[in-house]
């Protein structure tokens, strides 16, 4: 018995009035799915519950088996080894969004709207210079890691609130904290930010925004955990660092982004391949999640319809052995809001290729009692 969970990012939402009071999941054609559901089982559960904040961190940590004393503090660090880098325990990571502000210094956007991926690329290379105690790594787009030494202060103490979630407030105040407490990192965001102001543009400048500070945290690995092989089928870095955390393989796939523009269908020729050899793979798209972080609900649907046609109906259709199918979100992220919330995901359950039923998963130790209990 193969098995195979697919975690769709924030595929929970709020109900859409453009689509008639239906969320992007059910709105979105899914053909595939629902011929899954004639022998399978759906429901919805919150997956992180009140336990823990709804982000990807603990969440896919959860579905796939790790306890949450085992989670990392934030998720900088796995990030770091999504890209194949370590630090000692005298170190921390933080994350460090290129975000848009407008002139009164409120936060606008978290992921440097207004600039092309070559523009953003140019915009951290401006930054990446030798900041004595600080090492600058630029990941894609938007998306960058700060390196310095541990400091307690800064991980345990400070208040830096999510850019995700902070549109429309000033900058400065987000990080006003951040900076009483690091005369490093307040040289850091101050210097670069003169540096950025060549990139500015009707009314709107960018500004370098460090938070989530993250510090070295080893896992179990998933064979110990489940006594079973696992692989991971993935791009958002956050995931390849828990894969890689958990000591899962985790290809690169070229045409693969960690958005609605990915390739589905390298995803599932990849997910296939595991499939032969691996008891277990997970895959995961991470469009879903960013469509909706824009507000852009049309996308969001359209990205769950082509994940159903040009994932789901070829590994269904490739894999003839029997096989136990999960699919679920991890968290809700609101097309209307932009934001994430502890809300309800939708969780379809079936097995294919033999006479076995799926139950109706009732929460998340359901999951892991139908994906990695015992093999039938």
């Amino acid at each position: 018995m193969r098995l195979l969970m697919v975690i769709i990012d924030g595929l929970g939402d709020d109900p859409i009035d453009a689509f008639g009071g239906r969320t992007p999941f059910e709105y979105a054609r899914h053909h595939n799915i629902d011929k899954l559901l004639k022998k399978g089982s759906y429901s919805e559960i919150s997956i992180c519950g009140s336990d823990f904040p709804a982000e990807s961190l603990g969440c896919i940590l959860r579905l796939l088996g790790v306890e949450q004393k085992d989670f990392p503090l934030n998720r900088a660090y796995l990030e770091l080894l999504a890209n194949g880098r370590d630090i000692s325990e005298y170190e921390m990571v933080l994350r460090c969004n290129l975000a848009s502000v407008d002139e009164a210094g409120r936060l606008v956007s978290f992921n440097a709207m207004g600039l092309t991926a070559k523009e953003m690329a140019e915009a951290a290379a401006v930054c990446n210079k030798l900041w004595q105690g600080i090492e600058f790594l630029h990941l894609s787009e938007y998306r960058n890691l700060l390196i310095l030494d541990n400091d307690r202060q800064i991980l345990h103490d400070c208040r830096i609130a999510p850019p995700h979630e902070s549109m429309g407030l000033n900058i400065d105040m987000l990080l006003s904290d951040l900076k009483a407490r690091s005369l490093l990192l307040k040289t850091f965001i101050d210097e670069t930010t003169e540096k950025l102001k060549p990139f500015a543009r009707n009314g709107i400048s960018y500004r370098i925004y460090p938070w989530g500070p993250s510090e070295r945290k080893l896992l179990p690995a998933f064979h110990d955990l489940h006594g079973i092989k696992g692989a991971a089928v993935c791009k958002a870095e956050i995931v390849r660092g828990i894969a890689r955390a958990l000591k899962m393989p985790v290809p690169d796939l070229p045409t693969a982004t960690a958005d609605i523009d990915t390739d589905v269908c390298a995803k599932a020729g990849q997910t296939i391949k595991f499939l032969k050899d691996y008891d277990f793979v997970v895959t995961h798209f991470n469009g879903s999640d960013e469509a909706a972080h824009r507000y852009d609900y049309t996308g969001k649907a359209d990205f769950i319809t082509r994940i159903d046609e040009d994932f789901i109906g070829p590994v269904l259709k490739s894999v003839k052995e029997p096989l136990k199918i999960l699919i679920c979100g991890d968290h809700v992220t609101s097309c209307v809001t932009g934001k994430h919330s502890a809300g309800n995901v939708p969780v379809i359950a079936a097995a294919v290729n033999c006479d076995n039923n799926a139950p109706i998963i009732g929460g998340y130790h359901d999951i892991h009692k139908f994906l990695m209990g015992a093999s039938d």
